[in-house]
């Protein structure tokens, strides 16, 4: 039993990655926009069958297909907010509105994916890979590039977001969008850019979320919307590195619990986690180190 405990923390870590992915990109555009965009899932849906074609169609290697895939998602993204969300927003939509809108457009975008790509199982064509065992662990070669390629991305984040000023220019428009178009910042561009990042790291997680199952379709990564929100409730809606943190946290317990009791329990998990910290500490696990109050000290 210890054995398979040990190594279900090297599935927890993949878990990890693709979490990381997706709850930085959900969290951190509501943190510049305030919107709960439901179709997130979707968004990583689309990209992940983008990079399907581009892999069996065009005969592309998968590692090809990633930064493709991230390219759709961003894309997706911006036109979803240009064309729906941000003319709501402007006729003074309210919050509920706005999560009643994106789970229309959640519902719209995934039965127009499962129209076209038809109902049934699919997967992608995966370069041969060595079995490597440390630590009690059993990974792949693919498995720890895919976890080396999520780390890089969400390195690159954290520079965009600390060491750039358009990090600035995000944090400011979070804080208070008023003052910053008035300071002379470009906030519509700012909110593209923001989509654009969250978009992208939507699709690079739905294509590495693609990539480490056997099989999947139109339904599975809707499968993780509710760990993805619980991740991003523990670390504090809008807060990218509590994010990060609450990622690391549930993607190694629930992996854990699967091992111990059923994969069934790790969305009982995630539900609790979600319900326990809105009633203890709603305001997630973490400071703010995002928004208003560091962009002075930036």
């Amino acid at each position: 039993m210890t054995d398979i405990l040990v190594a279900s923390i090297g599935f927890g870590l993949i878990t990890v990655a693709i979490l990381s992915l997706a709850s930085a990109g959900f969290t951190l555009q509501f943190s510049v926009t305030g919107v709960l965009n439901l179709a997130y899932a979707d968004v990583m849906t689309v990209a992940g069958f983008g990079a399907l074609a581009l892999n069996q169609q065009l005969g592309w290697s998968i590692w090809l297909t990633v930064p493709v895939g991230g390219l759709i998602g961003g894309l997706l993204s911006v036109v979803l907010n240009r064309a729906i969300l941000q003319p709501l927003l402007r006729k003074g939509t309210s919050m509920f509105g706005m999560l009643i809108a994106s789970l229309a457009l959640s519902l719209v975008i995934w039965n127009l994916t499962l129209a076209f790509v038809r109902p049934g199982f699919f997967h992608y064509d995966m370069p041969p890979a060595d079995v490597h065992r440390f630590l009690g662990q059993i990974l792949t070669t693919n498995q720890l590039l895919f976890m080396a390629l999520a780390a890089a991305v969400l390195l690159a984040v954290h520079l965009i977001l600390r060491r750039s000023k358009l990090g600035k220019a995000m944090r400011a428009v979070a804080a208070n969008p008023d003052l910053a178009r008035s300071s002379g910042i470009p906030s519509r561009r700012v909110v593209d850019i923001t989509w654009f990042i969250s978009g992208f790291l939507g699709g690079v997680a739905g294509v590495v979320l693609f990539a480490g199952v056997p099989a999947f379709d139109t339904s599975t990564a809707r499968g993780i919307t509710v760990i993805v929100l619980a991740t991003v409730i523990l670390g504090g809606v809008g807060n990218v590195y509590g994010a990060l943190l609450a990622a690391l946290v549930i993607g190694l317990t629930s992996e854990i619990v699967a091992t111990v009791f059923a994969p069934e329990w790790r969305d009982v998990l995630a539900l609790v986690v979600l319900i326990g910290v809105l009633l203890v500490r709603p305001q997630g696990i973490v400071r703010d180190v995002t928004g208003g109050r560091e962009v002075a000290a930036a």
